[in-house]
């Protein structure tokens, strides 16, 4: 059986975790068109390392990914930004 969606359901506010998802992404947004490589490297290499170690270790796995993550990618973000 469906549920009718009323009104006040449509127009709950957002939540904790959509607004931490929103400035996640908006800081990123901003990261990448103001060109800071070093920064933006590290913001790409501690999600990629997460999502790899989440995948290897599960929990223990994604925070020491994103650790090892946000080195590499800082030190690649600022080896492009000297290159370039």
């Amino acid at each position: 059986m469906q549920r009718e969606v009323t009104m006040q359901d449509a127009m709950k506010r957002p939540g904790t975790k959509q607004w931490a998802v929103a400035l996640v992404g908006l800081s990123l947004l901003t990261m990448v068109a103001s060109a800071c490589s070093t920064v933006t490297g590290a913001a790409i290499g501690a999600g990629s390392g997460a999502a790899i170690g989440a995948g290897v270790d599960g929990g223990r796995g994604a925070k020491k990914g994103a650790l090892i993550g946000t080195g590499v990618g800082a030190v690649a973000g600022t080896l492009y930004g000297i290159s370039r």
